[in-house]
């Protein structure tokens, strides 16, 4: 009986986990792009400094006030050697996100971000010759066809945003493999992260944004009608990114590997439906099918390195892919690029 209890518990705790998660991620989406198109606040490094700003405030109080989690020390060099440099290509990676936003719509960019994987293990592969399972090449296939076919029958596409979505996939990828020899030794979990690396990127963003933004928010400020309830939305929308955070904790803690993967593609096809339902941006059957085919790849994919990672320590090797020179999965969890 408390077996079944306990079960019940897990699965409930797991379903509600996932919905949390979802919760946050496509609210900060559709608020992103409402900030955008709705209040015509096209300012996507001003946008990014105000999460970065929410992200660390609201770590510091979870951590120093709260104490909800304990702060992980870093030594002061190394928080300039190593989480620097993260926090460097962490910034890229959400300013080319919020880029993309202001010039796509939300359904092709949560499509291009699917391209992540692939992105990742090219660059492992290229960089750091690192070599893998021929089921992860074939994973690749259906996500890169999909990408194609969504691209080539996107009916809103632009250049600048598609080149956006695209190089922050590889500034996604980047942090991934910068996060295993940058923070060896550092076990951080997401809001020690959030924590240590969202000053640093404030501090990199806050410059740029005042002299490339500067004179359109004054100009936004003194021609928009509604000035406090826009800002009520924007800052809103930095402080649910914070909680985003948080909730990707929950949801890796509550969850399998598997659980976890299928959920954050079944994501993207909530994020992309809700967006289409609210913005009513046009989409053909066949970049419908290819959205479809490239979460499809994802979960494949997923499912293909979950199962290699399982795979026992002595299990014999094909002569062609001896154990010195394969790696069987990416260094660390590439599906982790929802921080903001």
């Amino acid at each position: 009986m408390e077996e079944s209890i306990s079960c019940q518990w897990s699965m409930f705790r797991a379903l509600l986990s996932i919905v949390q998660w979802w919760g946050f991620n496509v609210t900060v989406i559709i608020m992103n792009k409402w900030i955008f198109q709705k209040l015509d606040f096209k300012f996507p490094l001003s946008v990014s400094c105000v999460h970065f700003i929410c992200s660390a405030l609201g770590a510091c109080i979870v951590i120093k006030m709260l104490k909800l989690k304990p702060l992980i020390e870093v030594d002061p060099e190394d928080r300039w050697r190593r989480i620097f440099p993260m926090s460097f290509v962490f910034c890229v990676n959400i300013v080319l996100g919020n880029v993309s936003l202001r010039y796509i719509p939300v359904s092709f960019m949560q499509t291009i971000k699917s391209f992540t994987p692939a992105t990742t293990v090219i660059l492992q592969w290229l960089v750091w010759r690192k070599y893998f399972d021929w089921r992860i090449w074939a994973s690749l296939v259906p996500i890169v066809g999909g990408i194609l076919l969504t691209s080539v029958t996107e009916l809103s596409f632009n250049i600048f945003g598609f080149c956006a979505a695209l190089f922050g996939c590889l500034a996604t990828s980047t942090k991934t493999i910068l996060a295993e020899s940058l923070l060896h030794g550092y076990k951080f979990d997401s809001i020690n992260t959030v924590y240590y690396m969202a000053p640093f990127a404030t501090m990199i963003l806050a410059v740029p944004a005042i002299l490339l933004e500067g004179t359109g928010i004054v100009n936004w400020f003194q021609t928009h009608e509604s000035v406090f309830s826009s800002l009520i939305i924007i800052f809103s929308s930095g402080v649910l990114a914070f909680f985003l955070n948080f909730s990707i904790f929950y949801v890796i803690h509550s969850t399998t590997a598997v659980t976890f993967n299928v959920a954050g593609n079944l994501k993207v096809a909530v994020a992309i439906l809700v967006s289409w339902m609210i913005f009513r941006n046009p989409i053909s059957v066949l970049n419908a099918v290819g959205c479809g085919v490239t979460l499809i790849g994802c979960t494949f994919y997923g499912y293909v390195r979950h199962k290699l990672s399982q795979q026992a320590p002595g299990t014999p090797r094909t002569p062609q892919t001896p154990r010195s020179r394969m790696e069987m999965t990416p260094l660390v969890n590439d599906k982790l690029d929802d921080k903001v």
